[in-house]
């Protein structure tokens, strides 16, 4: 009887496990085909319209959920307020919001989350983060310029950041865009083989 009860439960988080793994890999699913149809529709892409033409789909490395991680989320208690130049020459204006530490591949790693402090007034994005980041295939494999990852403020001091979701700033396709440099605070120095990888012609 006791095998017999060790059994259902053995299966029961075994589908357990399955149907959290579904979920996960339709979530990252879903992000490519978004990627794909943001820059492919008229009406949203940041291309030009020879550009959009041109467009065959974004580069994309396999999915792989060891890139999925859980962060330490510490938040910053006297935020500094920082520039960021961008790709244009410009600058933006963010507040260091968080420190994240996680480890990624036996590595032990640390990154910084930020606000945009225009983004933040609009409404629906008060809780939002921006993370941008380079790594070790940055200038190879993906954008010489960085990745992104937006996040948002955790209610507790967890929060799980997944590599699969990594996208590239609208500069990595076309001129006319005022994007954001990673601070060489975010730079892995392990290499991060998920998420978009860099366009064609870069």
């Amino acid at each position: 009887m006791k095998s017999l009860c060790f059994l259902s439960l053995f299966a029961f988080c075994l589908f357990g496990y399955g149907q959290e793994k579904d979920s996960l890999l339709n979530e990252i699913d879903l992000f490519q085909v978004d990627q794909n149809h943001h820059y492919n529709d008229k009406e949203s892409s940041p291309l030009k319209k020879k550009e959009r033409r041109k467009f065959k789909g974004h580069h994309f490395y396999p999915v792989d959920l060891k890139y999925r991680v859980n962060a330490i989320f510490e938040v910053i208690s006297s935020p500094d307020t920082i520039t960021m130049p961008t790709s244009a020459g410009t600058e933006k204006m963010f507040a260091k919001y968080a420190k994240l530490s996680f480890e990624l591949n036996g590595e032990k790693c640390v990154l910084y989350a930020y606000q945009n402090l225009k983004v933040i007034k609009m409404e629906g994005y008060e809780n939002s983060l921006f993370l941008p980041f380079t790594d070790a295939t940055s200038g190879t494999e993906t954008y010489g310029g960085g990745r992104y990852l937006d996040l948002e403020i955790p209610k507790g001091d967890k929060l799980v950041l997944n590599f699969n979701l990594a996208y590239n700033p609208y500069c990595a396709y076309t001129t006319g865009w005022f994007c954001p440099i990673p601070p060489a605070e975010n730079e892995l120095k392990i290499a991060v083989r998920a998420g978009l990888m860099k366009p064609d012609e870069h």
